[in-house]
């Protein structure tokens, strides 16, 4: 999937929202990050509606700076002179203020379709979100990771977002000298050279970027920071595993706006699917694209609290996989810090080792079981009962 990075210049704070918020919600995904960081960005958007002759000259300096930016740059109207001036100078999109959404996609599509025939492949990103504390997040996440990196004989890393709270190093019985706090702090001298430093390498050829211990960071002041850190993750590894736990927060949400796939993951419980469907919903109104959530059913052992069939009526989506209930194994690997892939031949490893060759297969898609169905609200009336 396409994904390109951009800035916002103008010193119109209203401006940068709007735009921004646009962007968020594109069919093309763009992390957008700060014009004073420098760098070169896919896509610069540049505010034309006050002093043309200024904002003339910044698209100038942009495409002086950089042939292969896309500089959009939006004027209070479609005024033929400031058309003609901005392509000039060299503007690839022109934009009267407020710019239609749809005329904002095609440029998009356009620039990232540009990209994508001049750059080499982007990383893949897995988040995996979870729909309740407990539900089994990280453990998805890391065994995913271990699967991935084993399997696929590529770059993989694993970003533990968690504040305070992260388990990714126990699981898989590592310790690191640094976290995901020393990339954020160090933006200003983040190459790959200095990633490799921070980041610690498990036996399974995974690596690491540990979880903060600080309670309070990353926090929201820390979003676009985290998506450059993303952006630069994405030029080292070919695949990107990302444990947010269970809480939406600015920084989980800079994950999900980078995901290729998000993994819901939830148990067969009526917590676990009123807080999965407004998961869902909230998703959705992010403008992430309903096809990169796959629904991931953990825990799940006969007699279900809630038949898998009326779980998807529910939820309005397919279960795209099934880990069965194995507290056991699960919790010695745990404890031992070996992954279950790595511990031995059990029901829950042989899921996981499905589960990872199915999102790692190119173009491979699930096959939609027959009872899922649109959400409505008869799927909820139907566990009300039980609540």
């Amino acid at each position: 999937m396409a994904r390109l990075s951009g800035i916002i210049i103008s010193d119109d704070g209203s401006f940068k929202a709007q735009i921004t918020g646009m962007l968020r919600v594109s069919s093309v995904q763009v992390a957008v990050g700060d014009d004073r960081r420098g760098g070169s960005p896919d896509v610069a958007v540049v505010d034309g509606r006050g002093d043309l002759t200024a904002a003339v000259a910044v698209v100038e300096q942009l495409r002086a700076t950089d042939p292969t930016t896309a500089i959009f740059f939006v004027s209070s109207d479609s005024n033929p002179d400031a058309i003609l001036r901005s392509m000039r100078a060299g503007a690839n999109e022109f934009f009267a203020w407020p710019p239609a959404k749809v005329a904002l996609d095609e440029g998009l599509q356009r620039t990232a379709g540009r990209r994508a025939a001049s750059a080499p492949a982007q990383a893949t990103t897995m988040v995996f979100l979870g729909a309740k504390g407990g539900a089994g997040t990280t453990t998805m996440a890391v065994n995913c990771a271990v699967e991935v990196a084993r399997l696929s004989k590529r770059p993989t890393v694993i970003v533990d977002l968690k504040p305070g709270l992260g388990e990714v190093a126990l699981f898989l019985g590592v310790r690191s000298r640094y976290t995901l706090l020393d990339a954020l702090d160090n933006l200003h001298r983040l190459d790959g050279d200095f990633l490799h430093e921070l980041v610690v390498k498990h036996k399974s050829g995974l690596e690491m970027l540990a979880g903060s211990d600080l309670f309070d960071r990353p926090g929201p002041g820390d979003s676009a920071a985290l998506e450059e850190v993303f952006r630069l993750l994405g030029k080292q590894y070919e695949y990107i595993i990302i444990d947010v736990g269970s809480q939406l927060n600015p920084c989980s949400v800079s994950a999900l706006y980078t995901a290729d796939m998000i993994g819901l993951v939830a148990n067969p419980d009526v917590p676990c699917v009123r807080n999965a469907q407004r998961l869902l919903d909230r998703i959705g109104q992010l403008g992430s694209c309903a096809e990169r959530v796959k629904i991931l059913l953990n825990r799940a052992a006969e007699p279900y609290p809630i038949p898998p069939a009326q779980l998807q009526q529910a939820l309005g989506q397919p279960i795209f996989q099934t880990f069965p209930s194995d507290y056991k194994t699960v919790s010695s690997a745990l404890n031992s810090g070996v992954p279950l892939a790595l511990s031995g031949n059990t029901e829950i490893a042989t899921q996981f080792d499905t589960f990872t060759r199915r999102i790692i297969k190119t173009g491979a898609e699930a096959p939609e079981p027959a009872a899922a169905g649109r959400r409505n609200p008869l799927g909820m009336q139907r566990l009300a009962s039980i609540w």
